[in-house]
């Protein structure tokens, strides 16, 4: 019973994760054309027939600027709220709309998939959490800070995508003009690298072993100072920093046997490249 996990794209430019297990994954957002979802997918072992649904976290042009065409060609329903639909300008053959609530519980095959609000400036943005048995993933990217919600999802994640979008100083001191910048760190923007290592520090479950670090700024962040900071604290997860212009690799998730020579952390995951 295992968990696959991959970003196809991470960053402004698209965004794009996948998870999923044996017999059916889903996508969390498509921010990337049809065909680069598919050649990346095809790189990784990844079977498009596998993939049985499409869950849109938010309208923002690079979380769903694939969607129309990879939905049609494949007739992937479509996981919408209604007014993130009605913003988003997107073409969906109507037969393959499916709207959802937050905390509503969508079962796709044997994966469940719970979203819940986020902060961040959408009409209606929503994080997820992807379950499969015992194993939960989460997908947190495109928040402005660390809310209840995200806090209470975050501390029960195997395996989680945070995003680290933006170092303090290089933010400060680059060139975006001020109301820009004024935006990217409000409450309705992004989460800087000190955020989420905050977050990761504070909230880390003992099960946590992979962070995929995801939706770094190209002018604001850079992947090797993300790293390093993270790793410095990593204890017994393995970071991850998802690119912007590529795939990750597929990265099993499985819950360990339980032993009885192990008092405390009966249960725990371990993870390997697929």
């Amino acid at each position: 019973m295992c968990v696959y996990i991959a970003s196809l794209n991470s960053g402004s430019n698209g965004n794009c994760y996948y998870i999923g297990n044996d017999n059916e994954a889903v996508l969390i957002d498509a921010g990337i054309s049809c065909r680069e979802t598919e050649k990346r997918m095809k790189r990784l072992g990844l079977l498009m027939n596998k993939v049985k649904a499409i869950f849109v976290s938010h309208e923002h042009t690079d979380h769903i600027s694939g969607i129309p065409v990879l939905s049609k060609k494949f007739q992937l329903p479509v996981y919408i709220t209604s007014n993130t639909l009605k913003y988003s300008g997107l073409i969906i053959e109507q037969h393959l709309i499916n709207s959802f609530c937050a905390h509503q519980i969508i079962n796709i095959g044997g994966l469940s998939i719970t979203p819940f609000p986020k902060s961040h400036d959408a009409c209606d943005p929503h994080s997820f959490i992807v379950s499969y048995n015992e194993i939960q993933i989460g997908i947190f990217t495109d928040i402005g800070f660390p809310c209840e919600h995200v806090i209470k999802h975050f501390q029960q994640c195997h395996a989680a995508f945070l995003e680290a979008n933006y170092d303090e100083e290089m933010l400060a001191n680059g060139k975006y003009p001020y109301h820009l910048k004024k935006r990217i760190k409000s409450s309705d923007g992004h989460l800087s690298n000190d955020d989420a290592l905050q977050l990761y520090i504070s909230h880390k479950p003992a099960q946590m072993s992979h962070l995929i670090l995801s939706h770094l700024s190209k002018n604001n962040n850079c992947p090797e100072l993300v790293h390093q900071l993270f790793n410095t604290h990593a204890g017994t997860t393995e970071i991850i920093v998802a690119s912007r212009y590529h795939e990750t690799e597929v990265y099993k998730i499985a819950v360990r046997e339980t032993f009885q020579n192990k008092p405390k952390t009966q249960k725990h995951l371990q993870l390997s490249m697929f």
